[in-house]
């Protein structure tokens, strides 16, 4: 006996695309859905406008080589110390499974990527750090690379500006994480008082010993918008204190209104921005020599 359904025309991936609930099947590539307001934007849009949804604004995250060809002359970027890396200090379980997974994604062996560069033609030394790589967590190569950075800044006299996202300290080193604060923060210090400029632009989410520490250290804090900054999350400093936090809390705006960040800066004024307030923190004869 015949089976009915082999008179039936197989349907095509696209087909009923005008039927009611119905949609094209069009390949995740081509297009990345904006995360705050949903909307569907074709990714080379996006990433034409630096990763900045065009309908709402909203700033996803960008990752370190997408950062750098934004924020640096082309070409100036040389990076330093790129070998570093991390073994098991403590013995976490599973450790060097995860290390080893985000290198595989990242291509790096870790969480911060730190150089020398030109931004607008100012030179600088420059550290960004990477949310691919483990959630931009601070391990003791994060905090090793960054206080190096600091110390040749200041051997150099040489401004610094760092790009911070983390969700904090690597709980996977544990004190030994933790201490990385006091040594950032002690080459921060150092380079301040050889008297030269340190700018950060926090990013979301920035927290944890991150924010803490080196991150809002600086001479001039800049942010992106709607960035995550804080210590503890929202959620839990509710659950400790029992009470309704702010509309906003945490982010870049509320902290603006608050005095911890000094501006909020959309990513298509970050070059130009940072170059000015580089350019107004010289050295006078550097300044004078322009």
């Amino acid at each position: 006996m015949l089976n009915k359904s082999m008179f039936i025309k197989p349907r095509n991936a696209l087909e009923g695309a005008g039927e009611k609930g119905a949609s094209p099947a069009i390949p995740d590539a081509l297009y990345r859905a904006c995360p705050a307001c949903k909307a569907a934007v074709l990714t080379q849009d996006m990433e034409e406008n630096l990763l900045v949804c065009p309908h709402c604004g909203h700033h996803l995250r960008m990752n370190v080589e997408a950062r750098l060809r934004m924020l640096c002359d082309e070409g100036s970027f040389e990076e330093l110390w790129p070998e570093m890396t991390t073994q098991n200090p403590i013995g976490f379980p599973e450790y060097e499974k995860k290390l080893a997974a985000a290198r595989s994604l990242t291509g790096r062996p870790d969480g911060v990527v730190c150089g020398t560069a030109r931004i607008g033609g100012e030179e600088c030394a420059l550290f960004v750090m990477d949310a691919q790589f483990m959630m931009g967590s601070m391990g003791t190569v994060v905090g090793e690379k960054i206080t190096r950075t600091f110390e040749l800044a200041a051997e150099r006299s040489l401004p610094v500006v760092g790009v911070t996202v983390s969700g904090g300290a690597r709980m996977q080193e544990g004190i030994l994480s933790l201490m990385q604060m006091a040594k950032t923060s002690g080459a921060v210090l150092r380079h301040s008082q050889a008297g030269n400029f340190y700018l950060a632009l926090l990013t979301d989410p920035t927290t944890g010993g991150v924010t803490a520490s080196f991150a809002m250290e600086a001479d001039m804090i800049l942010a992106e918008p709607g960035a995550l900054i804080g210590f503890a999350g929202p959620r839990v400093i509710e659950q400790t204190i029992r009470a309704k936090l702010p509309e906003g809390f945490q982010r870049a705006e509320f902290l603006l209104k608050k005095g911890f960040v000094d501006a909020i800066v959309p990513r298509q004024e970050q070059k130009e921005t940072i170059s000015f307030l580089l350019r107004l923190h010289a050295p006078h004869e550097r300044r004078d020599a322009q």
